[in-house]
């Protein structure tokens, strides 16, 4: 109760500080339920004066209610679903930078996690050089051999874990009580977004996490020319420290240094894309955080970010599906699109495929009225998703950070080369990555793959059988007339898996056949 008591005042508090910076001037009430009339009214009558001349007024509030509704706010920039098209672009102006806390606090940190004083651990240690609402980085030396080598230091913002778990208990008591009276927020999950931007915080605060990121996410990407990431300093490494090294390169934000080096910006716009899309869809793993001040080039030219304390996962089946749609709209194959959406699971049955692929059409072909400059991937999957209501589609969390790191590649990549061409950049790796996987070569590993289900499944049969035997001989005897008729089922149950077993193995003799005959055929 105290609890409840304890969400429901700093809820109060956040929705006074929105009303008075004039968020809900542009709520429609005819858009709300009828019980949220009164709220709206209300909430109006607490507007600053003049608060409806100030711009982005929603990125404002937001960022006075401190770190974890910044990390909300820029999480909802990427839902227009959620928010609405006009706030979800407000909120992509926030920016997640805060005041630096002090340098001894930082150093009290360091020593307490590490256990030992400051000059033992590094050879230089500097004030900090970035803050945001998680951590802050410092730049430091190491001796490394008879040389020093620069290194960068992140240290966790002291008291930011228990700031972040009251705020987030917020949002979960509000986004369960939007789930209770609200279809339309269970359709869209609200509290599963929040536990997604939960669980993704407290993976942000722990470093040892982000350095195994760093560290699979290097050998991954080893054999890329273009893209480099930089090693971990394990021995230096906590909890709540980071010790990586440090880029020496130009900010991707920093265009007039690009230019002067003489980068082809052009050329790196499309590395930028096609780094991500290779690491999406081949890896299945990649930096969701790429942000032009996280991406540097380094002296040899490469692609370099830094900060992976947020990192995306997709699956074998949200790889296949993200390729295979964003290739059905660059060959116009809507049908396709909707047939993989259905294939996925995302559609429900009841739907018809045609019906789909008619709202996808309605979707792809204005795209391709434009220009290679006017067209958006990050909008088509904005637009993609805002079909969804209309087939009862639910949001897919895994998806979600996949389409917010699409909106700011996308980003980086415009700013970096405005008439950029998203589709023929993108081509050759989603491309090269269908072929790989959906033709002869994929075909081939995705049999080896059902051979080596097959045969889990055929060694395991036999102890289905005598735990099913087993079950059967210890009936009580008292009950045995009680239970013939289950007794009969089970027997039967049993001689059915003895067929089965001979069956896969049949199977297997027949498949091991015709991959032996195809192999020699070659």
């Amino acid at each position: 109760m105290l609890n409840a008591f304890g969400h429901f005042i700093r809820l109060t508090h956040a929705g006074w500080v929105l009303a008075r910076e004039g968020v809900f001037a542009d709520v429609d009430p005819s858009n709300l339920p009828p019980a949220a009339s009164l709220p709206l009214q209300a909430a109006r009558l607490l507007e600053r004066r003049n608060s409806s001349k100030t711009s982005n007024r929603l990125a404002k509030a937001v960022a006075k209610l401190g770190p974890s509704y910044i990390k909300l706010g820029q999480f909802l920039a990427t839902r227009p679903d959620l928010v609405g098209a006009k706030a979800a672009l407000e909120l992509e102006e926030l920016q997640d930078r805060l005041a630096p806390f002090s340098k001894a606090l930082a150093i009290e940190s360091i020593e307490s996690a590490l256990g030992r004083s400051i000059g033992e651990i590094f050879e230089e240690f500097g004030d900090p050089v970035a803050a945001a609402s998680i951590a802050q980085v410092h730049k430091a030396k190491i001796r490394d051999g008879h040389s020093l080598r620069d290194v960068a230091v992140k240290v966790l913002r002291p008291g930011v874990e228990r700031r972040f778990k009251r705020d987030l208990g917020d949002m979960f008591f509000a986004a369960k009580i939007a789930e209770r009276y609200s279809s339309e927020a269970r359709r869209l999950r609200l509290y599963d977004v929040v536990d997604t931007l939960a669980r993704g915080v407290k993976m942000e605060m722990d470093f040892r996490l982000e350095a195994a990121a760093a560290s699979e996410f290097a050998e991954n990407t080893l054999a890329d020319p273009d893209f480099q990431v930089p090693g971990v300093n394990w021995e230096r490494t906590a909890k709540n420290v980071l010790v990586i090294e440090w880029i020496d390169g130009t900010s991707l934000s920093d265009l007039v240094s690009l230019k002067n080096h003489g980068y082809d910006l052009p050329q790196l716009g499309k590395i930028v894309i096609q780094s991500f899309l290779r690491h999406a869809v081949r890896d299945g793993f990649f930096h969701a955080d790429m942000h032009q001040g996280n991406l540097f080039i380094d002296r040899e030219g490469r692609l370099a970010p830094v900060d992976f304390g947020i990192m995306g996962r997709l699956g074998a089946k949200e790889r296949r599906f993200l390729a295979e749609i964003l290739f059905g709209f660059i060959t116009r194959d809507y049908r396709r699109v909707a047939e993989v959406h259905f294939e996925a699971g995302y559609v429900p049955a009841t739907y018809r495929v045609e019906d789909f692929a008619q709202a996808i059409r309605a979707i792809g072909e204005p795209i391709h009225s434009r220009t290679a400059d006017q067209i958006s991937m990050a909008k088509l999957l904005g637009l993609l998703f805002e079909i969804t209501a209309l087939f009862d589609m639910k949001t897919r969390t895994e998806l979600v950070l996949l389409q917010k790191t699409m909106v700011v590649v996308e980003g980086v990549a415009r700013s970096l080369d405005p008439k950029l061409d998203l589709w023929s950049t993108s081509e050759p790796v989603v491309a090269g990555w269908i072929r790989e996987k959906l033709g002869p070569a994929g075909i081939m590993q995705d049999l080896g793959q059902s051979v080596s289900v097959l045969s889990r499944l055929a060694q395991k049969l036999p102890d289905l059988i005598e735990q099913s035997g087993i079950l059967v001989q210890n009936m009580n005897l008292d009950e045995r007339s009680s239970m013939r008729s289950s007794q009969d089922r089970l027997e039967l149950m049993c001689q059915t898996q003895v067929r089965q077993s001979r069956s896969i193995g049949l199977a297997l003799w027949t498949i091991a056949g015709i991959l032996a005959f195809a192999l020699f055929a070659r």
